[in-house]
């Protein structure tokens, strides 16, 4: 089985959507444990109390992605 090509895909009005072997690391350079071979997305409202991880909260969060470029 070949490995997923690598990207990131941001979705309109939600999440990043992380796929491939890209690695997540914290502010302080320690690796994030992500679910191997599985996507993974990144919270961009920064509602979510999962952080960096996405929970869903952006369909109820008071925010506007159009805002962010």
């Amino acid at each position: 089985m070949s490995t997923p090509e690598a990207r990131i895909t941001i979705s309109a009005n939600g999440s990043l959507k992380v796929e491939g072997d890209i690695p997540l690391y914290d502010d302080q350079g320690n690796r994030l444990e992500t679910r191997e071979g599985k996507p993974y997305f990144l919270c961009r409202c920064g509602a979510s109390e999962k952080k960096p991880f996405c929970d869903g909260r952006h369909k109820i969060a008071d925010w506007d992605p159009s805002l962010l470029g």
